[in-house]
């Protein structure tokens, strides 16, 4: 069964209820009014319906509203500033994936606000898989006769992007700089025209987001040889790592997080992160999770490990942006 947001609500109002009757005692102090989650995002896309989702599940627990804000605009730098220049007081978050916090920081001279400084990660929400797929004409039915094509014609093969320092364009790039081999790169304006041109076989290679490209893996028009996590996705169980086939420690996350002002009392953080953690293992959360294969590696539900991910992904993605020399579009 498929849950839209809808029907995950009514489950959650049946569900959670009981979560938060076992023993869960909030400080009377907060929330005091309504908490404002900030998404830097257009409605319908992937961080606006877990901030939906988070906003459904906690609030009850928490005796306040959760409500949506869509800040959507320059990769997400805007709403991030929004959030940094508020009230650390915990009635305003940030809802973020990777680009306003780990990103753009290296790719954008002027941005107003120092994410590593003034923003701290509270939970992870959800963290995906991308998959590698290439066009029927390749060559190549997994990593490693991939990996083979493109050290015998180096920069010959062509993959696509949704654009310069999107996901798609910066793990291709770490997994050329981790398998040892050079392809070209062609931007464009959304995963969604690339895709277009890798149907048409006018390029060959392409990392993206699984709703992208599994209804064209499954009519046969693309291959699909890896995800991109550690771990094999629980949806695609019969379906190898680009890890386990050969390029070691590879991973590459399409993660949502909730951040809050670096001020934000220790207390609160901890309390919204117990809050979240609590609940994302009813069914229902769980089962959506498992459906978007977006549910979060258990190694990054303490707080600690999260900040230390958050760290490691800014430096790793300065490091690839800066020895690949990618520049904004923004």
């Amino acid at each position: 069964m498929t849950l839209t947001r809808r029907k995950l609500s009514a489950a959650l109002a049946a569900g959670i209820a009981s979560t938060w009757g076992a023993g869960v005692a909030w400080a009377q102090s907060y929330p005091q009014k309504a908490v404002k989650l900030v998404v830097g995002s257009p409605p319908g896309g992937p961080s606006d319906f877990l901030a939906r989702v988070l906003a459904d599940s906690i609030g009850p627990g928490m005796g306040q509203n959760f409500i949506v804000e869509n800040k959507p605009g320059a990769s997400g730098m805007p709403a991030a500033d929004q959030v940094v220049k508020g009230v650390a007081d915990g009635h305003q978050l940030l809802i973020s994936g990777p680009a306003s916090i780990v990103v753009m920081p290296h790719m954008f001279s002027k941005i107003t606000y120092d994410p590593m400084r003034e923003l701290v990660p509270v939970t992870m929400l959800g963290a995906g898989a991308f998959v590698l797929v290439v066009h029927p004409s390749v060559k190549a039915n997994n990593v490693k006769d991939l990996i083979a094509l493109a050290k015998a014609n180096p920069n010959q093969l062509t993959y696509g992007s949704g654009g310069n320092g999107s996901s798609g364009h910066l793990c291709t790039e770490y997994f050329n700089g981790l398998a040892g081999v050079k392809m070209t790169h062609i931007p464009y304006k959304g995963d969604g025209q690339a895709v277009v041109d890798l149907l048409a076989g006018q390029i060959q290679v392409m990392f993206t987001a699984p709703n992208v490209a599994m209804a064209h893996v499954k009519s046969g028009k693309l291959r699909l040889l890896a995800v991109t996590t550690k771990e094999r996705v629980s949806s695609m169980p019969d379906i190898a790592t680009v890890h386990e086939m050969g390029v070691k420690d590879f991973e590459y996350l399409g993660w949502i997080i909730v951040f809050a002002p670096a001020a934000t009392p220790p207390a609160v953080v901890d309390q919204l992160s117990s809050a979240w953690l609590k609940v994302k293992n009813t069914p229902a959360i769980a089962q959506k999770l498992n459906e978007l294969a977006m549910a979060a590696p258990e190694r990054y539900s303490a707080r600690p490990a999260l900040q230390d991910f958050v760290k490691s992904e800014y430096v790793r993605l300065g490091k690839l942006i800066k020895d690949n020399n990618i520049k904004s579009e923004v």
